[in-house]
């Protein structure tokens, strides 16, 4: 029974689906990460001594033909350009997408579930009694009226009256 629950009170968050038993999976990742691990530093080494051995020492090693030195600055050089220039890529491409901020995609989009314009008003439907509303997205002109504009028509309205005493 324990075997098909993704999860038990002793491991609350024991992997889902199960790890298949160690003895029947391969471990063919672990030679790639090896061989890897491996080429990665002898290539390394192997670079360090055609970039800083001099040109006797290669010839002795039996070496007859090799790129130019200066391919030893050059590739690194090139290749923290082509990085940085990747970054910068990515940024421009983020920036050029994001809509400007008076643009109606920065605060809806076309997943929002807005009531229909011709049924009455379902923001109010919470006010009767005993009745649960549809569950609806809120318009952000609502939401600016209702945090925002609140206030500011009362204090119009007195200050038309000319009543001074209700502030």
């Amino acid at each position: 029974m324990a075997e098909n629950n993704p999860t038990s009170p002793i491991a609350p968050l024991a992997p889902y689906p199960p790890l298949p038993p160690t003895e029947s999976r391969s471990r063919a990742p672990e030679f790639y990460g090896f061989v890897a691990w491996t080429s990665t530093y002898l290539l390394f080494s192997l670079y360090l001594l055609w970039a800083l051995l001099p040109d006797e020492y290669i010839v002795w090693l039996g070496v007859s033909w090799y790129p130019n030195r200066e391919w030893a600055v050059l590739v690194p050089a090139y290749s923290v350009a082509v990085v940085l220039l990747t970054y910068f890529t990515y940024f421009a491409l983020a920036f050029a997408g994001t809509p400007a901020f008076s643009d109606i995609s920065t605060i809806t989009d076309s997943k929002a579930h807005l009531p229909p314009v011709d049924a009455p008003n379902p923001y109010l439907a919470h006010a009767q009694p005993g009745v649960i509303p549809e569950m609806y997205d809120i318009p952000i002109g609502l939401v600016n009226r209702v945090v925002y504009g609140g206030a500011r028509p009362q204090r119009r309205a007195v200050e038309a009256r000319g009543d001074s005493t209700s502030s």
